[in-house]
Parts: C-alpha cells; sequence; structure tokens
C-alpha cells in the first residue's frame, strides 16, 4: 500500500520543549519531524499537532511549531482523544502518518484507536522515539503486529510527491538531501 497526499493526515505527537530532551536522540527525531512538517506543507497534506500536558512538558518545539497549525491540547494518551481531533481530520483521510513521542504511550494509543477507526497508519520510524530504547524497539514491533506500516521520512516524502515530474519535487529533493 503506498501513500497517497490527497488522502493522507500527518499526525505530530507531543514534540514538547520537556520531552524531546529525555528522549532518544531527541534532536534528530525533532529534524525529522520538522521535514515532514516541511513536505506535508508544501504538498498540501493536511496536519494536526497535539501537546501532552502542555502546563507540565511545554509547548511544541518552536522549530515545528513555526510550521504547523495550532495544537490540541490533551491529557488522554491518545491524540484521538483530544478535543477537536475528529473536527481537526478532514474528511476522506484513510491514511495517518505519525510522528513524535512517546512511541510506547501516545504513538501507540493514537496508532491503535486510528487502526480502530479502519485507518492505514504509517510509522515514520525515524521520527519517533522514546526515553528507552527498549520502550521504543517493543511498542514499534507491537504497533507492526497490530497492523501499522514501518517507514521513513524520505519514503513518506517521496511517496507523497510520487514522481520528479511534481511541481514541487525539487523542494522535497532538498529536505531529504
Amino acid at each position: 500500500m503506498k501513500l497517497l497526499r490527497e488522502s493522507s493526515l500527518l499526525c505530530v505527537i507531543d514534540v514538547q520543549e520537556r520531552l524531546v530532551p529525555a528522549v532518544l536522540d531527541g534532536a534528530s527525531v525533532v529534524d525529522r519531524c520538522r521535514r515532514l512538517a516541511e513536505g506535508a506543507r508544501l504538498l498540501g497534506v493536511p496536519a494536526i499537532v497535539t501537546e501532552q500536558y502542555p502546563q507540565g512538558l511545554g509547548r511544541t518545539v518552536p522549530e515545528l511549531a513555526a510550521m504547523l497549525p495550532p495544537p490540541l491540547d490533551k491529557l488522554s494518551f491518545s491524540s484521538c482523544g483530544a478535543a477537536g481531533f475528529s473536527a481537526a481530520m478532514p474528511a476522506g483521510i484513510g491514511q495517518v502518518v505519525i510522528c513524535g513521542l512517546e512511541t510506547h504511550v501516545c504513538v501507540a494509543h493514537t496508532a491503535l484507536d486510528l487502526l480502530a477507526t479502519g485507518r492505514a497508519v504509517f510509522l515514520a520510524t525515524d521520527a519517533i522515539s522514546s526515553r528507552h530504547p527498549h520502550d521504543r524497539d517493543t511498542a514499534l514491533r507491537r504497533l507492526e503486529r497490530a497492523g501499522c506500516v514501518p517507514t521513513t521520512v524520505e519514503a513518506v516524502l517521496f511517496e507523497w510527491c510520487r514522481s520528479a515530474a511534481d511541481p514541487q519535487f525539487q523542494a522535497v529533493r532538498r529536505l531529504v538531501v
């Protein structure tokens, strides 16, 4: 199954100021989430951003917040439980690309809830992390067995682009080099 930008949504989960320094490869994850967000913007793919308890974990890191819609606050681990999540999901979305934190908690709960709605869930594994490698790796295996599709930021961007003939191809290509 290939990603189609016309039926895709990018879901950026909890990439927050006080959480990023605590996770494995936090700076790399932020950079990859930024690339996904920029690619989604260039290609017209809608995005939803969530923040888990922002009073305690801070807001979305500035380099992402500047290019994304306003975040939805949540206390539930699943982003699907955030007030306004359903309303922010455009009609016709059958594929959701997930990036963010933490793999075994908010990413996993969101992915499982989205699968339960019949949507295809793609995990940008190089843009997802946890504090501990065992939690991240175990959650990714669990989610793949549940039906999520593991992928990478570069693969997502080129699938959304489809062809070097796309008017945005050069801009997308610059995001991955």
